[in-house]
């Protein structure tokens, strides 16, 4: 039976664990330059409000259920950048297996792949490697995460 998927978390100013890394990488995805340190300090906060007032929203420096399907890129197989970046990043985060560490590479290979189509079977959401709007939204929200 699937799983529901939880809500947009809420990322501000001030915190420093996951998702922020993710976050970061997908500011950098939508051309917000940022260092991708996992601290969601004022440089983040400043790149947030940008690209919510770029993007129409209401310029708030938090990132929650407005932000994010806005901040999302979709990626799959064969791509690149940032946003597979953002991808991996949520893979070190849930990776607690003794094998080799997912390398954050930004390039969504057949390892990136084979763990996404899992994570969409865990949750229950069709298995196509393709991660779109409900499958970041389960990855940033934690889903799977205990």
């Amino acid at each position: 039976m699937p799983q529901t998927i939880l809500d947009w978390p809420l990322v501000k100013k001030g915190d420093n664990a996951f998702p922020v890394r993710s976050l970061q990488q997908l500011l950098r995805a939508r051309n917000r330059p940022v260092a991708v340190d996992g601290i969601f300090g004022p440089l983040t906060e400043s790149a947030v409000k940008k690209f919510q007032q770029s993007a129409g929203l209401s310029a708030d420096g938090k990132v929650g259920k407005l932000t994010w399907p806005k901040l999302i890129v979709q990626v799959r197989k064969g791509d690149s950048g940032d946003a597979v970046r953002g991808v991996q990043e949520v893979i070190q985060f849930h990776d607690q297996s003794d094998n080799p560490p997912n390398h954050v590479d930004g390039i969504f290979g057949p390892k990136t792949d084979q763990w996404v189509r899992g994570f969409q079977t865990a949750v229950g959401t069709a298995s196509d490697g393709i991660v779109g709007p409900i499958t970041w939204r389960a990855m940033v929200s934690g889903m799977l995460s205990g």
